[in-house]
């Protein structure tokens, strides 16, 4: 990688430190390189490896040009969701439905900073993050990793103290944030875990203008899940089994159900896999991490994802860019991107799926059965008014997500 730091013994010091290179920290510093004021501030970006791959696909909706946009592997404008004895199809006028290859995204970041003699970067596993003491108000922050150290006026973090490999250590942590608390009362801790394949066809066999944005005829899981087909062109798609539950599977039970589902939706086709990839993401309101200025937590770690569905890129972005024009503007740091209507509403849902009072294909059918796609997206993306709210909330039975609000309501009083 190029601009690597020094090795010396001097500890170097940086407008900027972003620890970790992935969604939320490239995002931040496309940011920070779109602002006149910030472009030529020192910045240093921390990660274990610069070597990246296509380890994930990011989906979201909008009316305009995003600032991906030239990014944007294929759009849609229309999306199906299915269950048992229903399928519907929904245009999502005034929205389009895109979606965006993790590589593309790393690649376009990192080759323009790169070219930028301010922006370092280090190939490390950081080991800690520390607010230096300080005699004045200008407080710094000191950023350690195995053989060297640098010191950043600001620090921006969203390196998750687990992975999806390390469930053991996911729900220790889940619970060490809530002990004290009775099991009564505990936020709820949920994945949403997936493993997605591209596969090739050898003849047509998708409808190229519809994204199949759920699709509930798979096993449940004792929880909630469904199939989600995003067709690349009527040979193409990717296909990802996502599930809703508390702990995730092991690779060969997502492979299963992928392998029946391609068999039995396409009896006798041939196709070829030509990209993997498997992933999880937590979905809860608990903190996972507090922050004390000069350090601050983005991306999943800084609760930049919609607790009850998972998404996240829309947010991501937004958190970033609030991020940069604060700095710009010589703003105190806020990272909250959730208004508190909506987080409640994410409580509820969220709290009715992990307690298992209502299937989750049966809400999500009821909200898509009632509700054009526009008004479900402005409800998913924080956007929705007070009016559609209320109609969302009426496909759904007063008789379960009632007692809901009002057991989130006294876990929080």
């Amino acid at each position: 990688m190029s601009n690597a730091i020094n090795t010396n013994t001097e500890v170097a010091s940086y407008d900027y430190i972003i620890a970790g290179a992935g969604g939320a920290g490239l995002s931040l510093l496309h940011y920070l390189m779109q602002c006149s004021s910030l472009v030529t501030k020192s910045i240093l970006i921390i990660d274990k490896s610069f070597n990246k791959t296509n380890d994930r696909t990011w989906c979201f909706w909008n009316k305009d040009f995003s600032a991906f946009e030239n990014l944007v592997k294929n759009r849609w404008d229309t999306i199906s969701i299915h269950a048992e004895g229903f399928d519907k199809e929904l245009p999502t006028t005034p929205f389009s439905y895109k979606m965006i290859q993790g590589i593309d995204f790393y690649n376009s970041i990192l080759s323009k900073a790169k070219s930028k003699s301010n922006i370092h970067f280090q190939e490390a596993t950081i080991v800690g993050i520390s607010v230096l003491d300080s005699l004045n108000s200008n407080k710094s922050a000191k950023v350690e990793w195995e053989g060297g150290s640098a010191i950043g006026a600001y620090v921006f973090s969203s390196l998750l103290p687990f992975q999806m490999n390390q469930l053991n250590t996911a729900a220790a942590y889940s619970n060490s944030l809530q002990s004290g608390t009775s099991s009564n009362n505990k936020a709820p801790f949920l994945w949403q875990h997936f493993k997605g394949r591209v596969v090739q066809f050898e003849t047509p066999v998708f409808n190229k203008a519809i994204a199949k944005l759920m699709d509930f005829n798979v096993p449940q899981q004792g929880a909630t899940a469904f199939m989600y087909q995003l067709p690349l062109n009527e040979k193409e798609a990717l296909v990802e089994y996502t599930i809703f539950s508390e702990n995730v599977l092991g690779i060969s039970e997502y492979d299963k159900v992928l392998d029946t589902y391609l068999a039995t939706a396409f009896p006798g086709i041939n196709y070829t896999t030509t990209h993997d990839e498997i992933g999880a993401i937590p979905m809860t309101q608990i903190e996972l991490a507090s922050t004390q200025a000069p350090i601050y937590t983005i991306g999943a770690l800084g609760a930049a994802i919609k607790a009850s569905t998972g998404y996240a890129f829309q947010f991501i972005q937004e958190q970033c860019k609030n991020i940069a024009t604060q700095l710009d503007k010589g703003l105190p740091i806020q990272t909250r991107v959730h208004n508190t209507r909506h987080q409640f509403y994410d409580a509820v849902l969220l709290h009715v799926l992990f307690y298992r009072k209502m299937e989750g294909a049966e809400i999500f059918k009821r909200i898509f059965t009632k509700n054009d796609a526009a008004t479900v997206f402005k409800f998913l993306s924080n956007t929705s008014s007070i009016l559609e709210d209320i109609q969302i909330m009426r496909s759904l039975p007063t008789s379960i997500f009632l007692p809901a609000a009002i057991k989130v309501l006294l876990r929080r009083a």
